[in-house]
C-alpha cells in the first residue's frame, strides 16, 4: 500500500475543518500530519480521512447529517484520530495523488506509518458509516487484512465473494479478476446470489461472464427488469470504446450490437454514431448521420427530436440544416407539445431571423412553463433579444 512519503518533512498542515469539529460531532485535529502521525503510533489509533472537496454534494451531506450524529461523533472519537482534507487546496492535490483519490467522497483510514489499511468511497449514512469504522478497525475485516490473506493464497468460496465487494467499495479498479476467481468456484451460475454477483461486477464485453450474461439475458430481465438490464448493456458498449481510435470505434460498437441485440443492431450502431460524433465536436458527421438516421429509421420520440432539434440550434449554422431542425422540432410538438419542445422551435426560428413566429412560440412556451410550474427564464431572455430583430 502507498504512503505519503512528502509528509515526512512535516510540513503538511490539514486545512479546511468544519464547524462541528470545534464543538459537537466528531472532533477534526488541527495538527501537522507528521505530529498526526507520532499521536497514532503513539495511541495505536487508525486515522481517519475525510478526502472531500468544497463542491462535492454527497461530501456536505455527510458533514452536515452524519459526521454530526452523536452515535457517529461516540465512536470516531473514541475509535480513530480523524482529520479533514479539501483535496483541491494546500497539499490536498498532492495527496490526492499520493493515495488515487479522485471520487469524493473519499474515506481513507490510515496507519501510524502513513499506510492505507481501509477506504471506500460515496455517501454512507449514520449506520453504513458506523458500520464502516468497524470494518476499518478489525485487522481481519479491512482491506489490507484481506489483501494480506489474499497474498497468502486464500481462494477459499466466501473470502474472493467478500474481498470482491471489499475492493470494489474501495473504487481502485482491483475487483474484476477477484470476481472471476469466486465466480470460478461456483458450480452453477444461475443461482440468484451469482446472478446478482455477476450482475454488479460484470463490467467488460470479453469473456465467460459476459457471454453467460447474454446467453442467460432473460433471467436478468426477470430478476432486474428490461431497463435496468439495457442501461447496464449501454454502459458496457460505451465504456469497451473509451480508448479505442476513432477509426474503429463505430466498428467495434456495431460488432457489440450485433452480438448483443441482432434484430436491432444496425438502427443502434446509427444511433449511437450520431452521439458519438456529437460528442467529438465532430458536426460535419454529426449532422450528416442525424439526417440519415431519421431518414432511415424514423422515430416518434419527442425527446429525441427535440433533443436532436436543440443540438442543430446550439452547434449549427446552416441554414438548410436548421430548417430541417425546424421541422424535426415540428414533429417532436405534434406528438407532445411540451414547454422544451416549444422553447426549440421558438429557439430555431429566432436563428433564422423568423421574428413574429419565434415570438408567438416563446410566449406558447412561457406560457405551458407557468401551467407546469417550470422555470422560463431562459426562454423569458430569449423572448426579449427576439424582439431585438
Amino acid at each position: 500500500m502507498k504512503k505519503i512519503l512528502f509528509l515526512l518533512a512535516c510540513s503538511f498542515y490539514i486545512g479546511g475543518l468544519s464547524a462541528q469539529g470545534d464543538s459537537a460531532g466528531i472532533q477534526f485535529e488541527h495538527a501537522d500530519w507528521s505530529d498526526i502521525l507520532i499521536k497514532a503510533k503513539t495511541e495505536k489509533k487508525i486515522i481517519f480521512v475525510d478526502a472531500y472537496t468544497e463542491w462535492c454534494g454527497p461530501c456536505k451531506m455527510m458533514t452536515a447529517k452524519v459526521f454530526s450524529q452523536s452515535e457517529v461523533a461516540e465512536y470516531f472519537n473514541d475509535n480513530f484520530i480523524n482529520v479533514k482534507v479539501d483535496m483541491e487546496k494546500g497539499k490536498g492535490p498532492a495527496l490526492s495523488e499520493e493515495y488515487s483519490v479522485f471520487v469524493y467522497p473519499t474515506l481513507l483510514f490510515i496507519d501510524g506509518t502513513g499506510t492505507v489499511v481501509h477506504r471506500a468511497v460515496g455517501y454512507h449514512d449514520t449506520d453504513s458509516f458506523i458500520e464502516l469504522g468497524k470494518v476499518a478497525g478489525t485487522p481481519g475485516k479491512r482491506l489490507s487484512g484481506l489483501e494480506e490473506r489474499y497474498n497468502f493464497g486464500d481462494r477459499s468460496e466466501q473470502f474472493l465473494y467478500d474481498y470482491t465487494f471489499a475492493r470494489a467499495d474501495a473504487m481502485d479498479d482491483t475487483h474484476g479478476k477477484i470476481a472471476e476467481e469466486y465466480l470460478a468456484t461456483q458450480k452453477d451460475w444461475g443461482e440468484e446470489r451469482n446472478l446478482t454477483f455477476l450482475f454488479r461486477f460484470m463490467e467488460s464485453t470479453e469473456g465467460k461472464m459476459f457471454d453467460y450474461f447474454l446467453e442467460n439475458k432473460d433471467k436478468y430481465i426477470g430478476l432486474f427488469g428490461e431497463t435496468p438490464v439495457a442501461r447496464k448493456l449501454q454502459y458496457m458498449i460505451n465504456s469497451s470504446i473509451q480508448d479505442t481510435k476513432e477509426d474503429s470505434a463505430l466498428d467495434q460498437v456495431d460488432r457489440l450490437y450485433k452480438k448483443v441485440y441482432p434484430e436491432k443492431a444496425e438502427e443502434m450502431t446509427s444511433d449511437f454514431a450520431t452521439m458519438y460524433y456529437l460528442r467529438a465536436g465532430d458536426m460535419p458527421n454529426y449532422i450528416a448521420t442525424t439526417k440519415k438516421h431519421f431518414a432511415t429509421y424514423g422515430t416518434n420520440d419527442w425527446e429525441k427530436l427535440n433533443e436532436t432539434a436543440w443540438n442543430y440550434y446550439e452547434f449549427v449554422d446552416s441554414k438548410k440544416d436548421l430548417k430541417q431542425a425546424i421541422k424535426w422540432a415540428q414533429k417532436s410538438v405534434d406528438l407532445e407539445k411540451t414547454f422544451y419542445n416549444m422553447d426549440t422551435l421558438a429557439a430555431l426560428y429566432y436563428k433564422l431571423g423568423k421574428k413574429k413566429k419565434a415570438i408567438e412560440t416563446a410566449e406558447n412556451a412561457i406560457s405551458l412553463a407557468k401551467s407546469a410550474g417550470e422555470n422560463y427564464s431562459e426562454t423569458q431572455r430569449l423572448l426579449e433579444e427576439i424582439h431585438k430583430l
